[in-house]
């Protein structure tokens, strides 16, 4: 009986001691005597209590609490009460922002340029409660309730009595600054006006405005109705009362708001790019992606940077690396292999094949040769010798530059804390909740450590790997990110 609860719970319990721990004492209540049973159970308690495990939930449950602090943002200041919101776009992005307002039981409007397109969208969303309903986490009643809060629309301007409008359209500033400049003229003073960008300047954005001070980035990760992070973009000029108004909204709508100051690709993203970075210069130099996602998924995340790479769609990350190749340092080292696959029109999971292939109706990666094969030729052409490459490196080398841009997000003063950085990682990408997230996982590992192995990266492999300014003073302080301050 109790190796088949362990059975049943292994998914979802995936890396964690606590939960085996409770069964084992359940087990030693039934198998041992009443004195013997006590004992396990004290025993292991306490080897519970003081493991760094525990050390670190708690410090997650405190940083959630304390990611509600905010610089200029007190009790006694302002709020707006979100009554009527509004999306621009019903794509993929847009459909699961205008679900979140739904379930939180607010009306909202949900905008598209054509009616082919909003069919589409609001095709989607009607699927998505359709799922949630088959598995029996919602009544009919209760989705049919949602779904009424929908009001898919072609009319732009009837946007304009919105308390919030968030934009959700293509990455493009062109096409973001018209939107905000036609928002500026119809909605009412007092609205929110919101971008969903994951890497453009939110304050570029809002210059186009004639009140920038109610203007706020509010990223959202998809899938937006099922992510938890909200990454909160504070603008130069967004105002106190803006900020108050969409923390209440993020709690309000189940979400975890993390605000965060305007820099290319703000932190989550920002911290993604070393991430991946590194694990495609690694398929270079001797792993293949299949190695890497196992070592990262072996860590405690649910899925891998490639595995990541196809949910997300290789074509979506293709026009990402377009938009910052005009400032892309050209003398710094980069991997083709990513665009070259997405010249093969292998997209990902949307068509089955990227850098794995995929079985119909199946989300299991499978390591494809002809993948493969692009790798080593790419290795070649490069002038790269393939090695073998450990299980330990590919683990250090994708963690630790990760690690390290938080240092540097933190000094920049784009986060406000090192525990925010732990919340952007846990509720946008999966980072292992038993592990803190990154900004505490190198605390518990020692930064004099990290900072020993950047140094011996950048040594070795150069570009990109330079030790932050911020963890080599703590490092050589014995310091820790959690016990920094800016101020």
């Amino acid at each position: 009986m109790f190796d088949e609860f362990r059975a049943k719970i292994a998914r979802r319990a995936r890396g964690f001691e606590a939960p085996y721990a409770c069964i084992a004492c359940v087990e030693a209540a039934v198998n041992r005597t009443f004195d013997e049973g006590l004992a396990f159970e004290r025993e292991t308690f306490t080897k519970c209590r003081s493991s760094l495990q525990s050390q670190a939930q708690r410090h997650v449950f405190f940083a959630e609490r304390e990611a509600r602090k905010v610089r200029g943002v007190g009790r006694d200041t302002v709020s707006m009460s979100i009554e009527r919101a509004a999306v621009l776009g019903c794509g993929t992005m847009g459909g699961g922002i205008a679900m979140c307002f739904a379930n939180a039981g607010i009306p909202v409007r949900v905008t598209e340029t054509e009616q082919g397109a909003l069919d589409r969208g609001m095709d989607k969303i009607r699927g998505n409660y359709a799922s949630t309903v088959s598995k029996g986490r919602l009544s009919q009643a209760d989705a049919d309730e949602r779904l009424a809060l929908i009001q898919p629309t072609l009319d732009f301007d009837s946007v304009a009595d919105s308390d919030i409008v968030i934009e959700a359209v293509f990455e493009d500033m062109a096409l973001k600054k018209e939107i905000f400049t036609r928002l500026d003229a119809i909605c009412r003073p007092e609205a929110i006006m919101a971008t969903n960008t994951s890497s453009l300047d939110v304050d570029e954005i809002a210059s186009v405005t004639s009140r920038p001070e109610q203007v706020v980035g509010l990223h959202f990760f998809s899938p937006a109705n099922v992510m938890r992070l909200l990454e909160i973009v504070r603008g130069e000029q967004t105002s106190p009362e803006v900020l108050a108004s969409v923390l209440g909204l993020s709690k309000q709508i189940g979400k975890v708001g993390i605000v965060v100051g305007v820099c290319d690709a703000f932190a989550a993203n920002r911290m993604l790019y070393p991430y991946a970075q590194q694990a495609n210069f690694l398929i270079e130099e001797g792993a293949f992606p299949e190695q890497i996602d196992r070592v990262i998924y072996e860590f405690g995340f649910p899925m891998g940077p490639f595995g990541l790479s196809d949910l997300a769609g290789i074509d979506v990350g293709w026009r990402v690396r377009q938009h910052r190749e005009p400032t892309r340092p050209k003398h710094l080292r980069y991997s083709p292999i990513a665009d070259r696959l997405y010249e093969m029109g292998r997209y990902g999971q949307k068509t089955s094949k990227g850098w794995f292939r995929y079985e119909e109706g199946s989300r299991a990666p499978i390591p494809d040769p002809e993948v493969s094969d692009l790798i080593v030729r790419t290795s070649e052409e490069l002038g790269i010798e393939r090695r073998e490459v450990s299980d330990e490196e590919i683990l250090q080398r994708c963690l630790y530059p990760l690690i390290n841009e938080g240092a540097k997000i933190l000094e920049e003063g784009i986060s406000e804390r090192a525990s925010d950085l732990d919340l952007v990682w846990l509720y946008g990408y999966g980072f292992p909740r038993y592990r803190g997230g990154p900004m505490f996982y190198a605390d518990s590992l020692g930064l004099d450590h990290v900072f020993t192995m950047m140094q011996r990266f950048h040594e070795v492999h150069k570009d990109w790997l330079e030790p932050a300014p911020l963890l080599e003073r703590l490092a050589s302080e014995g310091g820790t990110f959690g016990g920094w301050s800016r101020s």
